[in-house]
């Protein structure tokens, strides 16, 4: 696997840093442009010592069936979110919930499809859980057996613990806890949590070419892979590329993740490109929360279907990148398309709540 998991956050901290719309589930679970009712705010103490606290904040909907993302690892190595479907007790929250399903070999670990493994050391117990609404922050304080992992894995820890919470809404940031203290940096080889811990830290973190690393900036790609069952998933990866200086602009930042999206994953034995490579940008828009893209592929003729994968890749990677709220597809001048499974992108596409509900 093409990774650099030696990269800390400090050496990525001094780059162009894109605000990153908070990823969310189904495969593929389709929204419109419709508006969307977020998930309740979270506030959960639990025996642990005192850690930030909000007060009172009302949880509707628990006790109900729901579905949470996890980012769990593939049999590849890679991080992936995956949907679950769960039941939130009277005194549980989405956030807590979430975090003790990734604890490896826990009482959840039945739940999870069979080619994914959570990457919390196994014994980990979540002593307490908060959100400070006002800072978007959640903290979470892990009990003794959080230490025990290999310094291998501790990026990978970082990282699945920091994309499943902000995956939640109105969570930005995230500060972890040890046995009543707040960790100055992980405990086996000191990955850094002076700052709250954010999307900037990355995720299967990768180079493109050539790239020099005090000279780039990140872009998020969605890729599509497989379970040993045949199941299609869909595997983020940050790549840093070659800053520019008109990557300050969306529009700029949009044309250079599409561009990595269609050159396709450095990994060609693990990942599947999503975009053939003949396939050209050839305008970028945004206006107000709304990023249109027009591509040219002379291999696509009007009202056949479009390649569902390449389209909810597309939506994946332009919002995840760029913040935009929708997108709007539009092939060879025409927007009226639709996909292999009848869905269409007439309209602007939202970004879904979650991806990736894989069979377990």
């Amino acid at each position: 696997m093409v990774q650099m998991k030696w990269i800390r956050r400090t050496a990525i901290g001094g780059l162009m840093v894109l605000p990153i719309l908070l990823t969310g589930c189904g495969l593929f679970s389709k929204e419109t442009s419709q508006s969307i009712d977020p998930p309740p705010s979270e506030n959960t103490n639990k025996g642990g010592s005192e850690t930030p606290s909000t007060g009172k904040i009302d949880e509707p909907g628990q006790g109900n069936d729901s579905q949470l993302t996890v980012y769990l690892e593939d049999s590849k190595g890679y991080l992936a979110p995956v949907a679950l479907k769960t039941t939130l007790g009277e005194s549980e929250t989405p956030g807590q919930k979430a975090l003790e399903m990734m604890v490896d070999g826990g009482s959840y670990s039945k739940q999870l499809p069979a080619d994914f493994r959570a990457v919390i050391p196994q014994g980990t117990q979540v002593k307490s859980y908060n959100v400070n609404k006002e800072k978007k922050l959640a903290t979470v304080e892990f009990s003794a057996p959080f230490k025990d992992y290999n310094a291998t894995d501790e990026r990978t820890i970082v990282e699945a613990i920091t994309w499943t919470l902000t995956a939640m809404t109105g969570i930005e940031g995230v500060e972890i806890w040890y046995e009543g203290a707040k960790l100055p940096e992980m405990p086996v080889d000191g990955f850094p949590l002076d700052e709250p811990l954010t999307r900037s830290v990355g995720i299967n973190l990768e180079a493109a070419e050539g790239v020099n690393y005090a000279n780039s900036t990140p872009v998020t790609l969605y890729f599509s892979s497989q379970t040993s069952e045949n199941e299609q998933y869909y595997v983020p990866v940050t790549r840093l590329i070659t800053r520019s200086d008109k990557q300050a602009d969306t529009e700029a930042v949009a044309l250079a993740a599409l561009e990595q999206l269609i050159a396709g994953p450095l990994n060609k034995k693990e990942l599947t490109g999503v975009i053939t490579n003949d396939v050209k940008v050839t305008s970028i828009e945004q206006t107000e929360d709304t990023v249109s893209i027009d591509l040219q592929d002379e291999a696509y003729e009007a009202g056949q279907p479009a390649p569902a994968e390449m389209l909810e890749a597309l939506v994946l990677s332009v919002t995840e990148n760029t913040g935009a709220a929708k997108v709007q597809i539009r092939l060879n001048g025409e927007a009226n398309v639709v996909d292999e499974n009848n869905n269409s992108y007439s309209e602007p596409v939202a970004r879904p709540h979650h991806v990736n509900a894989i069979k377990s």
